[in-house]
């Protein structure tokens, strides 16, 4: 590495642009609460730690430079945006289902500032979304991040190009699974919210006089913040469950 400068930081711009795109997108670490200097120095970081493990990979695959190289540089940075993009669509679907979860228990609150996202969400949605994302950081998803990155060099190497049918495969399926994953975890208050409209449905039939919407908010409300209450705990482990699998699942 040594003998070479020019060559070492054209190994480590390479390895940069496929770990700081994928640190671009990458849940938590592309919050708009995250300062841009931060990412972009961790990025810069653990591309100087992983440059050695990796350097047999890319260096031979740099000496040609001029316009070989900035077109292995575009293919790279796409590679690192589509590894994160896996992990993020995983996040974004317990959003979706936190959104789900809200509506079937009349959780339908005034959306305010999200935590992670610089947009508006309900106040339960915020919370699922930002409980899951540290139950995350907790598991060392960082870590298993890491670990994709060097495996992604064996699966799309460096100098292959970027595949785009093989991104979208990865990407659908990563959306397929992580659909089923929180339809699975929401699916309790689901059936929650469809056996209590359905009864408060009939009640309305049977007496159209009483005003069953005002009565009936406090109730599905409380017995669905009961559940989630209870449920929490649960819900959160087979997340976390799930979601190793179904990243390190995907190439």
């Amino acid at each position: 590495m040594i003998e070479d400068p020019e060559g070492t930081v054209l190994a480590l711009f390479a390895a940069f642009c496929r770990i700081g795109g994928c640190f671009m997108v990458l849940p938590g670490f592309s919050s708009f609460r995250v300062p841009v200097q931060f990412r972009l120095l961790l990025a810069a970081a653990i591309s100087m730690a992983l440059l050695p493990l990796l350097w047999d990979t890319i260096y031979p695959n740099v000496q040609a430079g001029g316009r070989v190289y900035i077109l292995l540089v575009g293919a790279e940075m796409l590679i690192g945006v589509t590894l994160g993009l896996i992990a993020r669509y995983i996040v974004l679907a317990v959003q979706f289902g936190g959104t789900a979860i809200s509506m079937a228990i009349g959780f339908n609150s005034a959306p305010g500032g999200g935590l992670i996202e610089n947009e508006a969400e309900g106040h339960l949605t915020a919370l699922i979304t930002l409980t899951a994302l540290i139950v995350l950081f907790l598991s060392d998803f960082h870590h298993l991040m890491i670990v994709s990155l060097v495996r992604s060099y064996t699966i799309m190497p460096l100098g292959s190009g970027f595949e785009p049918r093989m991104a979208l495969m990865t990407l659908t399926d990563t959306l397929n699974g992580a659909f089923m994953l929180v339809l699975r975890l929401a699916s309790p208050f689901l059936v929650y919210g469809l056996i209590f409209n359905l009864s408060i449905g009939m009640v309305n039939k049977l007496a159209p006089q009483i005003p069953v919407y005002f009565i009936s908010i406090p109730f599905i409300l409380f017995g669905g913040l009961i559940l989630f209450f209870f449920g929490s705990s649960t819900m959160f482990s087979l997340f976390r469950a799930g979601f190793e699998p179904l990243f390190m699942g995907l190439p």
